[in-house]
């Protein structure tokens, strides 16, 4: 897989050197009162976004955070501050004599593998490891996969729905399968609404037909993710789908400094609860249950029944979906609430079929 390089690591590298050495990380726990439980430890390595990115990161660790207090386990985590950190955040987990390991994000792919192949007696989970059909084979990984394809196309339609100006926009961080399935669903959601009724709401940003389109350049950078949203804002676009992980705050800020003109639906988690200071732009959330799934990976480790097969999140299991309209519930047509759920069920049951090339299926 290509590596994306981007920044120093020294930091990073330097911090988990020592624990490398055998040191107790300062942020190792245990709760939930389970004596049990209690030499059992689950540990976690952040991609470069870091767990405090109130999307995609954030939601991985409170899965954790959940295991340790409902299951009286212990915690270890190490956060990378760049791509350059992955293989030696990994191995101090091992270090650390983890029982399982999740590594968050596709970009932790290979050192995932790479220290699964060399420790067989840890278990191991990827969350978002994109697609399925193309990983090394393990029998100590178990990949946690969303089909965001399957709830983008509802905030597509969304989007659409609720645009003033026919114009809606999207951009990613790096363009990685786990970003563009999003992107995907965006746009056939946006294509659904306009076939069913007879407008032509344009999406900018993406063109799901020739995988091309708006990227920040890196999933840290906020004020490259205000730019990129800047820039679609200037074209037109008044709902903003940012796919960037802590750069997408900076499109929020965007939509946030529009005064009301332009609005915003964020992915991975519900921005409200996440980053509730933009709550007042947010229509909504396309969320991803990694949370639930990374604590049930733990679970079954702990109750050794581990396995391999990989989970996937979709509409119908509730592991991916919209989340609230908080803010905008009373601002948002009842009849355009009620397309959208009955969208849902189409989705589900195969009427209305999805056709990202980009979305996980279990094998």
């Amino acid at each position: 897989m290509k590596k994306y390089v981007r920044g120093l690591a020294i930091v990073g590298a330097v911090t988990l050197a020592v624990a490398a050495c055998g040191s107790k990380p300062a942020e190792d726990t245990a709760g939930g009162g389970n004596d049990a439980n209690k030499d059992f430890k689950a540990c976690m390595v952040s991609d470069s976004g870091g767990f405090d990115d109130k999307s995609f990161n954030q939601t991985s660790y409170k899965g954790l955070e959940d295991a340790v207090k409902s299951l009286g386990v212990t915690e270890a985590k190490a956060e990378s501050k760049s791509d350059n950190d992955y293989p030696t955040n990994m191995q101090a987990m091992v270090t650390q004599k983890c029982n399982i390991i999740v590594g968050v994000g596709f970009k932790l792919n290979d050192s995932t593998f790479e220290a699964a192949k060399a420790n067989t007696a840890i278990k191991f989970a990827l969350v978002d490891p994109g697609d399925l059909a193309t990983l090394p084979k393990a029998d100590n990984v178990k990949p946690l996969a969303f089909n965001t394809a399957q709830s983008s196309f509802l905030a597509g339609y969304l989007a659409a729905g609720m645009s003033q100006t026919g114009k809606v926009g999207t951009f990613g961080g790096i363009k990685i399968p786990t970003v563009t399935i999003f992107m995907d669903g965006y746009a056939e959601g946006v294509r659904y609404y306009n076939q069913a009724k007879g407008k032509n709401v344009q999406v900018l940003g993406w063109d799901d037909a020739k995988q091309a389109g708006l990227f920040a350049g890196d999933f840290e950078d906020k004020a490259k993710g205000q730019n990129t949203a800047q820039n679609l804002i200037t074209q037109g676009a008044d709902i903003i789908f940012p796919v960037a992980g802590p750069a997408g705050l900076g499109g929020l800020q965007a939509a946030k400094a529009s005064n009301g003109k332009v609005n915003a639906i964020w992915v991975d988690t519900d921005g409200c609860e996440s980053a509730a200071e933009y709550c007042s732009v947010l229509l909504s959330s396309v969320f991803k249950g990694m949370d639930v799934s990374v604590q049930d990976a733990i679970k079954a480790a702990v109750d050794d029944k581990f396995d391999t097969t990989p989970y996937v999140g979709t509409l119908e299991n509730n592991g991916t979906g919209l989340s609230p309209y908080h803010e905008f519930d009373g601002k948002i047509p009842a009849e355009l609430k009620t397309e959208i759920d009955q969208l849902k069920k189409d989705i589900v049951s195969g009427k209305v079929p999805v056709a990202s090339k980009a979305q996980p299926k279990a094998s």
